[in-house]
């Protein structure tokens, strides 16, 4: 009984060690390398951001003077030219003011005449010693204060007319109204700062967009990128622009550091509205036609194969060929985080591997021999099999 169970034992050893090998010997008949073709394609690094649609040029027009709204001959939309007239004050008190105005420096001009006569008369007495010093000092202080009077009163006088002219309200450029800030009837006081009555935007078929860019992104922005950019009002509409101006003063809210950024935003459909929000995609780098390799098959070495020494620019591949595969150091470019450029070292067409799949699994998935990887991210502008 002893010697029975020794050889099963043995037996049993023998049909385990025997189906260890034949199973590896059959796994490696079985592996297959999965591989990309090199195609041509386009790449792109690109930075996102909000921001607000706003007119290149917005003025806001009020007034210089204190007084009540007497007429209002324009209103939100109006189209307005240079020099059309937009309001007008209350005139009376404007009037009032000036006929007062004239009225002193008449009066004081008659004062400064008489000064002037009498400081010349007393002056040739004063040179023949028929009057005393202290006459003819007293004549010619008269005469200064008379002058300096007569000056003041025509300034005064020039200051009285320009607020009557400011009384009437006219448009700075040809626009569009955008907002009326005030009614007939209303007070508005110039006391402290200039309140406004409208605001005029030039040409809505030139807008611009004012985005918000993250300091982390901030350095990829220069002027003159492609640009693209949503809005809500439109979901189904992608606008077009450039960036025309990267301003160096930063915003500080919440501890997060941003940059505006301008970027030209034709509109000549009027479909973009001042106040808009904007979601903005700033193309920062583009390459067209270009050879397009997979980051995987950078990153796939062999086991038990050594990858020759790649310089700089330069990186390493596995190529599959009639012979099996084979290294090529290639020269690379720019990155996407998906594929990288190929500028040199391999032509369309070549076979990248980018892993190794059992053909059990490859079956199993139904692949035709291991030439794609469902996970690997398609080529741009490529539709996934």
């Amino acid at each position: 009984m002893r010697m029975k169970k020794i050889v099963t034992i043995i037996i049993v050893l023998a049909v385990i060690v025997g189906a260890f090998f034949f199973f590896r010997s059959g796994d490696k008949k079985a592996v297959t390398y999965e591989t990309v073709e090199l195609k041509r394609g386009a790449i792109n690094n690109t930075v996102t951001a909000t921001g607000t649609i706003e007119p290149i040029t917005k003025v806001d027009v009020g007034t210089q003077v204190s007084g009540t709204i007497s007429r209002i001959y324009a209103d939100y939309n109006s189209v307005v030219k240079k020099g059309q007239l937009l309001a007008e004050l209350d005139r009376k008190l404007l009037e009032a003011e000036l006929k007062s105005e004239m009225a002193n420096l008449k009066s004081s001009k008659n004062s400064y005449e008489y000064q002037q006569k009498n400081y010349k008369r007393l002056k040739q007495l004063h040179e023949k010693r028929l009057i005393s010093d202290t006459e003819f000092e007293e004549a010619e202080y008269q005469y200064e204060n008379a002058k300096q009077t007569y000056e003041k009163a025509q300034a005064t006088l020039v200051k009285a007319q320009s607020n009557l002219e400011y009384a009437t309200i006219y448009s700075p450029i040809d626009g569009v109204v955008l907002s009326r800030e005030v009614e007939e009837g209303q007070t508005v006081a110039a006391s402290f700062e200039t309140p406004t009555m409208f605001t005029i935007a030039n040409d809505l078929r030139k807008m611009q967009v004012i985005a918000n860019v993250d300091e982390a992104d901030i350095g990829q922005v220069i002027e003159g990128q492609r640009v693209t950019f949503t809005v809500d009002a439109f979901p189904e509409d992608t606008f077009e622009g450039d960036v025309t101006q990267v301003r160096l003063n930063p915003t500080t809210e919440s501890n997060v550091v941003t940059y505006e950024v301008v970027i030209d935003a034709p509109n000549p459909d009027l479909k973009l509205k001042p106040g808009l929000t904007a979601n903005i995609t700033v193309y920062t780098m583009e390459k067209d036609n270009i050879l397009l390799a997979p980051l995987k098959a950078f990153r796939f070495t062999p086991e038990a194969m050594q990858a020759p020494e790649a310089g700089r620019g330069e990186k390493t591949v596995w190529l599959l060929t009639a012979e099996g595969i084979v290294p090529k150091v290639i020269k690379t470019g720019v990155s996407d985080g998906i594929y990288m450029e190929v500028k040199e070292g391999i032509q369309e067409g070549a076979r990248m591997v980018v892993g190794i799949q059992r053909a059990r699994a490859a079956s199993a998935s139904g692949d035709n021999g291991g030439e794609s990887n469902p996970f690997m991210p398609p080529r741009p502008g490529q539709k996934r099999k």
